[in-house]
């Protein structure tokens, strides 16, 4: 059980004293005045009944009516009931109910009392009124005979009320009286209290780390000596985890701030420590991953015997993984171990670095060389061969001459294409990346439709319609020939890879702070594994197909180019099947 704070003992006796006291005197207070009370109204009824008395006495001839008549007008104004009994119990007059109604009352104790000659006294449980009242009965006399009793009556839940009200002043009164004493009390404990509770404060502060706490003059003699010594283990304490933090903050600033990712390990293989880098590259929550395995944390067995190796040699190991999460990433591993002061192999440190985009350029640059030398060298095969067997002319018939000279002329042809895309897109890069393209404030409409002409003649030749959909007022800051060329580009391919018979939608429209420009073909589509390598030069989906149709292989990488030259993005959806759609987004800058 928790321990009671001194200042609670003390005062919580001192308090309950003072309630017991508080409600002893409140009782008594509250049943002497409930008797005051109840005979000052018992005085108040008795007089009212001697005055109804003497004005009946004074017409010892009056009639029940009159008397019925002046009970209850008198009734009305005292606000009592007034009741006239005759000797014999009949009830001559109320202020209240009819007379005639009324059972006889002689038996009443009251009434009995005052027929005898005294004032009589009752309280009891009216049948008529259906409430407990309080009676006073006096009797009525003329010439020194009694000739009827009068009643006085009233309800005791007004006095009920009243007292009730009297009581809540008395209470009211009280429990100020108990808040006035307890603010006092503690008060008075408070100032005897509290150098003792300021200490514990400050002790419980340097606890927390709160090394600036200190212990105020408890203007108290036998309290100071203990302050000081308190004080003065502070200052000790606080000059040590000074040093401490330094050299922790430090040490806390390096290993953030590195880019490659650093993580310490036990000899168990609990991870002590992990930096930002680490676990941006692990995927992992430092505050969930210290002091736990790195079997529990990281799911990649490369990693954890890259871990065991470290831990079990004494030189720097280092190593390549491929570790799977949201995304693929190649980390590049540097293992060392740790060792305390004394020399004791404590752990193992490992250093991450993200070799993914090196990686990733590697790939591209070897698929870039690998395409464009495969690109240039089916076309030089053929003009090489062609040359070749037209060496041999005389040997051959006009009509093998034309069919190789053809052949000549085609490959020459796609070999110019290929040399074209490529100094076109080396152009666009270039223009781009020194702001030489010039961006004016242009009609996409008119781009637009300039394309579909241009297409035209090719759509209606496979049969496909080429629709237009896109508002007259829509302008932007573009530029118009090269906007064309990559929408030409786009419609090309959906007219190449679309079936007779289908339909191309090219559309523009604003959408929030950008104009979105999508093509959209009814063609074979494109699988997934594809869509993200899709705009690199000379990468081709279907290898056969495609130079089957004669495409270079740039199309599309022209197209990401000249968005980006806009300061704007390209992208693609597409489901097998269902065809594809290519989306230009460009900002609505300069409108």
């Amino acid at each position: 059980m928790r321990p009671k704070k001194l200042l609670w003992r003390i005062y919580l006796s001192f308090f309950v004293g003072a309630v017991f006291a508080f409600i002893a005197v409140s009782a008594y207070v509250a049943a002497s005045f409930n008797k005051f009370y109840q005979g000052w109204v018992g005085e108040s009824l008795l007089q009212q009944a001697r005055i109804i008395a003497g004005e009946i006495s004074g017409r010892p001839s009056a009639d029940a009516g009159t008397i019925a008549v002046l009970c209850r007008d008198l009734g009305g104004l005292t606000r009592t009931r007034i009741t006239v009994v005759s000797p014999e119990g009949k009830v001559l007059g109320d202020s209240e109910e009819n007379p005639a109604l009324m059972e006889n009352h002689k038996g009443r104790p009251e009434i009995s009392a005052a027929l005898k000659g005294a004032a009589g006294t009752s309280v009891r449980f009216s049948e008529t009124l259906r409430q407990t009242m309080m009676y006073v009965a006096i009797p009525v006399r003329h010439n020194g005979e009694i000739i009827a009793t009068v009643r006085t009556a009233l309800p005791l839940s007004v006095i009920d009320w009243v007292l009730r009200a009297v009581y809540r002043h008395i209470l009211a009164g009280i429990i100020i009286i108990a808040v006035v004493f307890a603010v006092l009390a503690l008060l008075i404990l408070r100032r005897i209290t509290r150098p003792l509770e300021n200490m514990r404060m400050v002790a419980e502060k340097l606890a927390q780390g709160d090394l600036t706490a200190r212990v105020s003059d408890p203007g108290v003699e036998e309290a100071e000596a203990l302050a000081r010594a308190l004080n003065k283990m502070a200052d000790q304490l606080a000059e040590r985890m000074r040093t401490i933090t330094e050299q922790r903050g430090e040490q806390e600033a390096v290993f953030s701030s590195m880019l490659e990712g650093v993580l310490a390990i036990d000899r168990e293989e609990r991870i002590l420590h992990l930096n930002p880098a680490a676990a941006q590259l692990l995927e992992i929550k430092p505050e969930q991953a210290r002091g736990r395995t790195i079997q529990e944390i990281v799911r990649n067995p490369d990693l954890q015997k890259f871990v065991g190796d470290t831990l079990a040699r004494s030189g720097v190991l280092e190593g390549e993984i491929v570790f799977y999460g949201n995304e693929e990433r190649f980390l590049q591993l540097h293992g060392t171990v740790l060792q305390d002061a004394a020399g004791m192999n404590i752990g193992a440190l490992v250093v991450f670095t993200d070799i993914t985009r090196l990686k990733r350029l590697e790939t591209i640059r070897r698929d870039f060389v690998a395409n464009v030398s495969h690109e240039l060298k089916t076309p030089i095969t053929a003009l090489k061969g062609c040359v070749e067997t037209l060496a041999d002319i005389s040997s051959m018939t006009a009509p093998e001459r034309e069919n190789f000279i053809a052949m000549l002329a085609r490959h020459a042809g796609r070999l110019d294409a290929i040399v074209n895309d490529l100094l076109s897109l080396s152009k666009i890069e270039f223009e781009a990346g020194h702001g030489k393209i010039q961006l004016e404030i242009f009609s996409i409409s008119d781009v637009l439709r300039h394309v579909a002409r241009n297409f035209a003649e090719q759509a209606e030749h496979k049969n496909i319609s080429l629709e237009i959909d896109c508002p007259d007022d829509l302008k932007a800051g573009i530029n118009a020939p090269l906007l064309e060329q990559a929408l030409g580009n786009l419609v090309d391919n959906a007219l190449k890879y679309s079936p007779e018979g289908t339909r191309v939608n090219v559309k523009a429209a604003f959408a929030e702070n950008e104009i979105e420009i999508s093509v959209a073909d009814q063609g074979p589509g494109i699988e997934k594994k594809h869509l993200d390598r899709i705009f690199e030069r000379f990468y081709r989906v279907d290898q056969a197909r495609s130079r089957a149709l004669g495409g270079t292989g740039l199309g599309l990488s022209i197209v990401k180019h000249i968005a980006i030259a806009h300061h704007g993005t390209v992208g693609v959806t597409s489901t097998p099947g269902q065809g594809c759609t290519f989306t230009i987004r460009i900002p609505r800058q300069g409108m």
